[in-house]
């Protein structure tokens, strides 16, 4: 590589580095002022937002609206239960069917938190266009494939400033 091309890419990639500090340090701090505000970490207030929504949402469902893994859902599920944010119901004809809705003390909690409760990052990639994400995929899958090939279960996890 001639001069001007090393100089090039080593801006690109200080850029890069740069942007992504400013897109975690951001989630970062709406995820901190959640749980100053409400008492509850981002990927809880995720999970409330999803029940006001769509009430009588199960486990599964709700682990796939949020990308995550059934047991880190269960997980979170169980933190509001305990603080009586959440309840879980049996379905009349299925036994084995449980069925998440928010109490009342759990609309209260989202009523005031911040926006958006669903969480920055889900949020704003839901405000990129089809090509946009595109780009946005590619680029981060060639970063996968350097800092992490073998670990695309992180990706079912929620950040841990989320939790």
């Amino acid at each position: 590589m001639v001069e001007a091309e090393v100089s090039a890419m080593v801006k690109a990639q200080s850029l890069a580095l740069q942007n992504m500090r400013v897109v975690m340090r951001a989630a970062q701090r709406h995820s901190a002022q959640i749980e100053k505000q409400c008492g509850v970490s981002g990927a809880q207030l995720w999970v409330m937002q999803e029940l006001l929504e769509h009430p009588g949402l199960r486990m599964g469902e709700l682990a796939a609206t949020m990308s995550i893994h059934q047991t880190t859902a269960s997980n979170l599920v169980d933190a509001l239960v305990k603080k009586n944010y959440v309840r879980k119901a049996r379905d009349q004809p299925d036994q084995r069917v449980v069925t998440l809705t928010l109490t009342a003390q759990g609309q209260a909690v989202i009523a005031g938190a911040p926006q958006p409760a669903r969480g920055l990052l889900p949020s704003a990639l839901g405000q990129l266009d089809a090509d946009s994400l595109a780009q946005l995929n590619r680029g981060l899958s060639a970063l996968l494939a350097v800092v992490a090939p073998d670990d695309r279960k992180a990706g079912l996890q929620p950040f841990p400033f989320t939790m």
